[in-house]
């Protein structure tokens, strides 16, 4: 008998690799990925290249406008790896850089942004088999999801990993305590925003892994997958 494809939410703090590992997942069992994270750190950039953001301030009306035009994609590279497209051109590394890092959670707190995101990420997600991540997964775009894991991990901790990533990448001007600052802001606006907030779902799996090895925590992920399938086979022979 044929298994049934799950719809798998990993929601989540900053910089804990929630990409990575869902990544990693989705290789692993056959399923597609979908990282909406990206796809508000591509509307930000729009914003920031159409010059919509002011310090700390969007112009909403100009963005309400044009949110329209704002056209997000993912296509697999000659490695296989997803990469972000905005309005067809490849943003995948502009939109990993601290520029838009220190904007993202302004824009992604903005209502009709998210309820155009979700819009777009529930399509992407109607026929299930896949792995998404970002804040709402579990609590807004998906709440029925078969399994959902809820990713934290110490603000240092994860300070330090965005900081090794942005040296890995040739940023060499960006201090450590620029990075800690980013993390605690975007876990200060992700957690108290009137639009949808991040929260840990009630029925979400809870990885913390400040101390866990890639390989350890792939290991928890698939474990959790595995025994994610066999409750919903269940459930269906119940059915």
């Amino acid at each position: 008998m044929k298994q049934r494809k799950i719809t798998i939410a990993i929601d989540g703090y900053s910089s804990t690799g929630k990409s990575t590992m869902a990544k990693a997942l989705a290789r692993a069992i056959g399923y597609a990925y979908i990282d909406t994270g990206a796809m508000y750190r591509a509307v930000t950039l729009y914003c920031l290249d159409n010059g919509l953001i002011d310090g700390d301030s969007v112009d909403e009306a100009a963005l309400q406008q044009r949110i329209g035009d704002i056209h997000i994609t993912f296509r697999a590279n000659d490695e296989g790896r997803s990469e972000t497209y905005l309005n067809g051109a490849n943003v995948e590394s502009a939109i990993r850089s601290m520029r838009v890092s220190d904007k993202v959670s302004i824009i992604a707190a903005i209502g009709f942004v998210r309820r155009d995101m979700v819009r777009q990420q529930q399509a992407m997600g109607r026929d299930k088999g896949i792995v998404m991540d970002g804040r709402d997964i579990g609590t807004v775009v998906f709440p029925d999801a078969e399994l959902k894991v809820f990713v934290t991990a110490d603000p240092m901790v994860r300070a330090q990993r965005r900081y090794d990533e942005l040296r890995g990448k040739g940023d060499t001007t960006t201090t450590f305590d620029e990075v800690l600052h980013n993390v605690n802001e975007r876990d200060r606006i992700d957690t108290t925003r009137a639009e949808s907030p991040l929260r840990q779902a009630e029925d979400a799996i809870v990885l913390d892994n400040s101390h866990l090895t890639i390989a350890e925590q792939n290991a928890f992920l698939m474990g959790a997958f595995q025994a994610s399938l066999m409750h919903n086979a269940q459930d269906g022979n119940r059915n």
